[in-house]
């Protein structure tokens, strides 16, 4: 964190009154902004893929736009992780410093995020002057016609405030926040995917490799397929049972009624299992949610309306969230939330987990803690998620967040782009690199081929290596086939809930919650409040019609087990390799 400023947030009110007052030039107060660029870039901006000349050039257009927005005070929000805990601390108070516009970058829970802008969208009240939101939301956005999408923003009122070392071209997940209208919507500031995780020096174990292949009759590994995750679990938790004298489980996971159950499925579980359909980043007609859409309509997520939000695949990866809940994983997990179930492989005893979030990278290799070794290096990997029988080539295979800067046309223009400018600066080649060493939500190519990436990766296990590898493009966000997210996303917990509880079966749940996706469109489609593309909703039809159809819903699958493929973590990363440079 930067440290001694000796430009405090009072100075830059005083500095212009002395400046007045005594008839300094305006060369001396302007030197006020370029003293500050020098010294947040020579002590905290240090690692960058830009030169100092270079980053000191880019402060400098940033002290010049910044003029006629210079005093004002804006508010921003953004949900509470590591890199946005960076911004708010550390890169609010540079940009401050370095134009002469106060942010206060506030901090709340995801939700709450959601909540806010819902609230601003609906009644038009300006609440915060940008919010960083997930680009899941990127299908509300186009069809409302609420937001101002960055591409109609850079090219019209803030063409004069755009960086023009912007470079869009370098941004990983631009394709995730444009709409079918080839409109950028929003600007991307943190990613993270969902990945697997497991003990790497447990796997390379020469008695536990042996017990393994002479019990299930093959290697462990990486588990390619599902099949081979659940036998690890069972392996770890009714085989070895113990490790060094403690107790070990084969899996980790949530199971507590609380919306945080909901992303654990909307975060692409459904995809995982190959429910949807093929295309990338998202399942057409048919995505992850199970939501159909035609010609740009969502048309339903029940079966009999074409969708697979109930179908035999969304199914078959609810049941085994149950069974492995139960049988796998630490008996505590059932009553667990998201937040209380991330720390808990930190503590030593689990071999695996299907879904964890590279967010928790930077958490995970403090040294001290059980699975990281005495020189700092992790004990434990990430890799690709394995995919279940009805999952093809060619569709997603996994989550990622895309956390991005998004600005509503309610918000007072000057006050937008004063506030765009923030966004800009967060993101700028300047500070981008720095503030990804410190969260480990990558944004830029640039940064994850630089140098200082290079460096760091051994001891980030894996993070590296797969962000660099051409596979990374299979893991994406929710996708435009949703067409109010706060609005579906809500009822997935409740619905999850009761099969995690034992309160329904998978079936029961998922066909409740079909139904009650289908009454949200319809009342959408209803209301007509949506400027494009709204709900128009398929009749219902016999299940049997849609299920003899190529592709989503899927019909199901005589065995939905097949033999468990593994493949070493080392070839991993080779062919990882070997395709990057190919």
């Amino acid at each position: 964190m930067f440290k001694n400023n000796k430009y405090p947030k009072t100075l830059l009110l005083s500095v212009a009154v002395g400046a007045a007052g005594l008839g300094l030039s305006l060369q001396a107060y302007a030197d006020q902004y370029s003293d500050a660029a020098k010294k947040w870039v020579s002590e905290e901006f240090e690692t960058s893929t830009l030169s100092q000349d270079e980053q000191l050039k880019e402060m400098a257009w940033f002290t010049e736009a910044a003029k006629q927005f210079r005093g004002m005070e804006i508010n921003v929000v953004s949900e509470t992780i590591a890199t946005h805990e960076y911004e708010s601390n550390v890169l609010a108070k540079a940009f401050a410093d370095i134009t002469g516009i106060k942010v206060t970058h506030n901090l709340i829970q995801e939700g709450d995020v959601i909540e806010k802008l819902q609230t601003q969208m609906q009644s038009g009240r300006n609440i915060y002057d940008a919010y960083v939101n997930d680009s899941d939301l990127v299908g509300t956005h186009w069809r409302y016609g609420k937001v101002v999408p960055i591409s109609d923003m850079m090219a019209g009122d803030g063409k004069a405030v755009t960086n023009p070392m912007l470079d869009l071209d370098d941004f990983i997940g631009l394709e995730f926040t444009t709409a079918p209208d080839g409109k950028i919507y929003q600007l991307p500031d943190q990613q993270f995917a969902n990945l697997y995780w497991f003990r790497a020096d447990w796997f390379e174990r020469a008695d536990l490799r042996k017990q393994f292949k002479d019990t299930y009759g093959y290697e462990l590994g990486v588990p390619v397929n599902w099949s081979a995750y659940e036998d690890i679990a069972e392996f770890f938790t009714d085989g070895v049972k113990e490790i060094d004298g403690q107790r070990v489980y084969g899996h980790m996971d949530y199971g507590k009624k609380d919306p945080s159950l909901g992303w654990r499925f909307t975060d692409a579980w459904f995809s995982m299992a190959g429910a949807g359909d093929k295309s990338l980043p998202n399942g057409l007609p048919v995505d992850e949610w199970g939501i159909r859409v035609e010609e740009c309509h969502p048309v339903g997520s029940s079966v009999t309306r074409g969708g697979a939000t109930n179908g035999p695949a969304a199914v078959y990866a609810t049941e085994k969230y149950v069974d492995w809940l139960r049988k796998y994983a630490p008996p505590e997990a059932q009553g667990m939330t998201f937040s209380e179930a991330g720390p808990v492989p930190a503590q030593g005893n689990v071999a695996q987990q299907i879904f964890w979030y590279t967010a928790f990278t930077s958490s995970m290799t403090k040294k001290g803690l059980p699975v990281v070794n005495e020189d700092g290096t992790p004990k434990w990997r990430m890799a690709p998620s394995p995919h279940g029988p009805y999952w093809e080539k060619g569709m997603k295979l996994g989550y990622q967040d895309v956390g991005s800067w998004t600005f509503l046309d309610s918000t007072p223009k000057k006050r937008r782009l004063a506030a765009w400018l923030y966004a800009q600066f967060t993101v700028a080649k300047t500070v981008s690199l720095e503030k990804t060493l410190v969260g480990l939500t990558p944004i830029r190519e640039s940064d994850i081929n630089s140098q200082a990436m290079t460096d760091a990766a051994p001891m980030l296990g894996g993070l590296v290596e797969f962000y660099r590898s051409p596979d990374r493009v299979n893991w994406s966000p929710t996708g435009t086939n949703v067409p109010d997210y706060p609005k579906l996303a809500q009822l997935w917990w409740q619905y999850i809930a009761q099969a995690a509880s034992g309160e329904s079966t998978p079936q029961k749940a998922l066909d409740g919650l079909a139904e009650a996706q289908d009454k949200v469109m319809m009342r959408l489609e209803r209301a007509k409040v949506m400027a494009t593309c709204g709900p128009k909703l398929n009749e219902p039809r016999e299940a049997s019609y849609w299920l003899d159809q190529p592709g989503a819903p899927k019909a199901k699958l005589a065995d939905e087990k097949p033999k468990g493929e593994t493949v070493p973590y080392n070839d991993l990363l080779k062919s990882w390799e070997d395709a990057r440079e190919g």
